[in-house]
């Protein structure tokens, strides 16, 4: 039976009068890939900022279970990340003025159990040994090792995306939800990161936003498509590609999703 570790329950976000995200019910299961698509505007993003605190919604719930279910609707981002919720963003996230191995060492040492008492000896925590072997084998999975040394500033965008990932990696997700993460790379660099992603997928649950369509279809098992907020259509990737509904609310504006359909 397939054990269910995320949840929504009529999620909603108001802004001012605007709906963005719309009495969304959904589901994620241990180990799942699922693809979350949608035009400009849908209500993607917003979504991911509720399932990881940086929004507390309107009215709905967002349940998160684990050995036990959980109530996280109005859990601070900080502690959804120590339960194993880590994310990246659309926009690349990354320190630029430290070292590229040092965003992942302060990534550890800020999530670790013992954060309290780390946080007072962080300039002796960042040569720990264990904690810089696991953030070195991130970076070497990612193609990133050789610039450990680096200051992040140097790095190109794409290398900073891959970084961006690594760092998530190196937290060791149990759900890990990828916001547009091939955005600003090449063509090259995103059948490198989809191959890594597919590497690695069976370690944990994944939920990816991505308007190259044409690139995830292979890579989730799931498809869920969001429009003015709400979900409208959700199954296996090619039977929601051929939803008349689906067609209509992309026809003319992703010009990815036209040509999937040929």
């Amino acid at each position: 039976m397939e054990k269910i570790i995320l949840e929504t329950k009529g999620l909603t976000k108001n802004f001012d009068g605007l709906t963005a995200v719309d009495g969304v019910d959904f589901q994620l299961n241990e180990g799942e890939r699922v693809g979350i698509i949608g035009p400009n505007g849908a209500g993607k993003t917003t979504f991911f900022n509720l399932l990881t605190g940086l929004f507390f919604p309107s009215s709905g719930k967002i349940l998160h279970g684990g050995d036990r279910t959980e109530d996280i609707t109005n859990t601070q981002p900080y502690h959804r990340v120590e339960m194993g919720v880590i994310r990246t963003f659309q926009l690349v996230s990354v320190f630029n003025s430290l070292k590229v191995l040092d965003n992942l060492v302060l990534s550890n040492i800020r999530f670790s159990e013992d954060y309290a008492v780390k946080r007072k000896f962080f300039f002796k925590n960042i040569q720990h040994p264990e904690i810089v072997q696991k953030c070195l084998k991130a970076l070497t999975f990612m193609g990133l090792e050789k610039k450990a040394t680096v200051m992040t500033h140097e790095l190109s965008y794409g290398d900073k995306r891959k970084l961006e990932i690594a760092i998530a990696l190196s937290l060791e997700p149990k759900i890990l939800l990828l916001d547009e993460p091939f955005s600003g790379l090449s063509d090259v660099e995103i059948e490198e990161v989809l191959d890594l992603i597919g590497k690695i997928r069976e370690k944990f649950a994944l939920v990816i936003i991505e308007h190259k369509i044409s690139r995830i279809v292979d890579l989730v098992q799931r498809l869920c498509v969001m429009h003015e907020g709400k979900m409208i259509a959700n199954g296996k990737p090619q039977e929601v590609l051929g939803d008349p509904r689906v067609r209509e609310v992309y026809w003319g504006k992703e010009e990815g999703l036209i040509c999937s359909f040929n």
